[in-house]
């Protein structure tokens, strides 16, 4: 694929006539306009920045105000053009959501009694990207990434990814959720409910970042590992934390 990363390995679904193709395509091959329409935006900073200049008595350096607004536009302008761009990635196939996710977890998390297990399943049945065990509970997170303009949100307590349910998709997590704390609570003894969410590294979120349906959250990789921290730390203590964990790495499959 165009611009395809040499660390992630080739897939049908990213290749021929798929939309992240198309999707890339296009951008590339709009950059000749965005790049005319950046320079008519530095022009008129510039524009600005000497007026300023001539506004606040600068007279001597009026020029020099107008290149430096003309370069913040200018630069201001190009980050977010390579953002909006970069912020697809995963839905691309260039970078892998569980590597993000589990990177952000294990450094936002442990430092703070958290345990961070990465692709786990129940041998022959479910299967998640991540466990997270600590002072505040458990919970199992996914990684999933949809075409940049599809709108998430929970309307009347249901789950939609644009115009479509996503009940298959919350009744799929919840499941593996108890069947992964029937699992741990069975083994163990202590009893452990687990919270499912979703990192969404491509989609259009709400404002605040979080939709909640159908007893799955879905939220940005960052947003997950702060409202984890949020959580009451009084769940587990340590003990059950590290049964919790050692059980988990000794009967679940790793991927």
């Amino acid at each position: 694929m165009p611009g395809g990363s040499i660390y992630v390995q080739p897939n049908e679904k990213y290749t021929g006539s798929s939309p992240q193709w198309w999707y890339e395509k296009f951008w590339r091959e709009d950059a000749p306009n965005r790049r005319k329409y950046r320079y008519v935006k530095a022009g008129v900073g510039f524009i600005i920045g000497v007026a300023l200049g001539l506004r606040f008595d600068l007279a001597g350096v009026s020029a020099l105000t107008g290149v430096l607004a003309a370069a913040a536009v200018y630069g201001g302008d190009w980050f977010l053009d390579w953002y909006s761009f970069y912020r697809t990635a995963v839905w691309r196939g260039a970078r892998r959501g569980e590597l993000i996710t589990g990177r952000l977890l294990r450094r936002s998390l442990r430092r703070r009694g958290y345990q961070v297990l990465d692709g786990r399943a129940i041998r022959d049945q479910a299967s998640i990207d991540h466990l997270v065990i600590g002072p505040g509970g458990v919970w199992i997170i996914d990684n999933e990434s949809w075409a940049p303009d599809v709108e998430i949100a929970c309307y009347v307590g249901r789950l939609f990814f644009g115009e479509k349910y996503g009940s298959k998709t919350a009744k799929a997590l919840v499941d593996k959720a108890e069947a992964f704390a029937e699992l741990l609570t069975r083994e163990t003894g202590v009893p452990v409910t687990i919270t499912p969410m979703i990192a969404v590294h491509c989609g259009v979120l709400p404002r605040n970042g979080v939709v909640s349906a159908e007893g799955l959250t879905l939220l940005r990789p960052r947003t997950a590992a702060r409202l984890i921290r949020s959580a009451d730390p009084g769940v587990l203590n340590d003990s059950q934390i590290e049964l919790l964990a050692r059980t988990a790495a000794r009967e679940l499959q790793r991927l």
